[in-house]
């Protein structure tokens, strides 16, 4: 995993935006925060499972399918399969040690 510091690329109302092996931060001093970087390294081991393209594009469709469903952009993004994992478990830094293969399919 390799991380920089690249604001422009974060999306508006975000501080983490990974893409295998790149884990791009909006601001420096996140580069310390634990529990973000546990959160991109957990989106890093689902991205490596699924190959990378087809991750992005689960996660494209099930953003939309999860938009259609709430209505609420916002809403939406936290209903992602990926990202309910990620964000259950980003303050256990020993989840990856344990995480099962394909464990994201249990937040659908």
């Amino acid at each position: 995993m390799f991380v920089l510091v690249f604001k422009y690329l974060t999306p508006k109302g975000f501080r983490g935006l990974t893409l295998y092996p790149f884990v791009f931060l909006k601001y420096k001093s996140d580069k310390e925060n634990v529990v973000l970087l546990n959160h991109e390294r957990i989106h890093i081991r689902q991205q490596i499972e699924l190959l990378v393209i087809p991750f992005l594009v689960w996660y494209i469709v099930e953003y939309l399918v999860r938009l259609i469903q709430f209505k609420d952009r916002n809403l939406a993004y936290r209903n992602i399969s990926f990202e309910r994992e990620a964000y259950q478990n980003e303050k256990d830094l020993h989840y990856l040690k344990q995480r099962s293969f394909w464990s994201f399919l249990n937040y659908l």
